[in-house]
């Protein structure tokens, strides 16, 4: 009998993450919600390049802390990560549901800039969900050797994810 720390998660995270991303997608091709929401919607974009930005902060922080060997702080900074990207896509998907695509407005070379960061943002954010859960199941269930191995590519990848988060919507805030 195997213990909930020897399962193999790794099937169930690859399932989560397909209708993780089959959901967001198929948010782009329904129509916007055209009922009165209470609120200025714009303030969630915003909200989302924060939580983005906590993101990076505690993983840069998780990073220095398991480089000092300080395996509790890097476990809670990882957590503050998780639950930062979880309020990101809260966020996210509450926000691409209430509204219709916001166009990109700048020159044809800042849109060219625009389209790249977004779309290596995109492709690696997709990418990275399953990583992450990979490794954490592999920290939670204390082998070490296999959560090191995936969490040094899964690292510089969110890291990557959440700063670019915040790029993206620099680029695009003008035009909200």
């Amino acid at each position: 009998m195997t213990t909930a720390r020897e399962r193999n998660w790794i099937p169930l995270i690859f399932v989560f993450t397909f209708v993780l991303v089959a959901i967001i997608t198929t948010l782009f091709f329904l129509p916007g919600y055209d009922g009165e929401v209470g609120f200025d919607l714009t303030i969630l974009p915003m909200l989302n390049a924060i939580y983005n930005c906590f993101t990076f902060t505690f993983l840069v922080i998780s990073l220095f802390a398991i480089k000092r060997k300080n395996i509790k702080m890097h476990r809670t900074f990882i957590w503050a990560a998780f639950v930062s990207t979880f309020l990101f896509l809260i966020t996210y998907v509450t926000y691409h549901y209430l509204t219709e695509p916001t166009l990109f407005g700048g020159s044809d070379l800042m849109r060219y800039i625009y389209l790249f960061v977004l779309l290596t943002h995109i492709t690696l954010a997709i990418v990275n969900v399953p990583l992450a859960l990979i490794s954490v199941t592999h920290g939670l269930g204390n082998r070490i050797a296999k959560h090191r191995k995936i969490a040094r590519v899964t690292m510089p990848i969110w890291l990557y994810v959440s700063f670019t988060g915040v790029i993206v919507y620099l680029l695009i805030s003008p035009y909200y």
